[in-house]
């Protein structure tokens, strides 16, 4: 599984997602910076990511579109760098894994995570 890591995120994330063996990049480092979420979503699918993000907008996005990917891992915390939040992002890549390669939306707040598989219209 690659990992698309979005603007919203700190680069940090590549570090500690390969910490764990899993290969990823920073938007920065691949596009625009100004480049929209939708851009980013094309990209994302063409080139086999699933998208990090800390954007309410990507999930919105799939629900729209009724697209069956890419895979959209959502965050939804206030202090996503601290230890206890990384664990909790580590602990559901590993849990939701599969479902992340054939298509979902992943939302990981700090009570707890959930996956949806792709189309959300379904």
């Amino acid at each position: 599984m690659k990992i698309l890591i979005d603007m919203n995120l700190s680069p940090y994330w590549r570090e500690i997602l390969a910490k764990h063996g899993w290969e990823s990049v920073h938007w920065s480092s691949v596009g625009k910076i100004t480049a929209s979420d939708k851009h980013i979503m094309q990209y994302a699918k063409a080139n086999d990511y699933v998208v990090l993000t800390h954007d309410l907008d990507f999930s919105a996005i799939l629900a729209a579109t009724e697209a069956k990917a890419p895979s959209v891992i959502q965050i939804r915390a206030q202090d996503v760098l601290s230890d206890r939040f990384q664990n909790l992002v580590v602990n559901a890549l590993r849990q939701f894994e599969s479902v992340l390669s054939s298509g979902a939306l992943v939302v990981i707040d700090e009570s707890r995570s959930r996956a949806r598989v792709l189309p959300l219209s379904e």
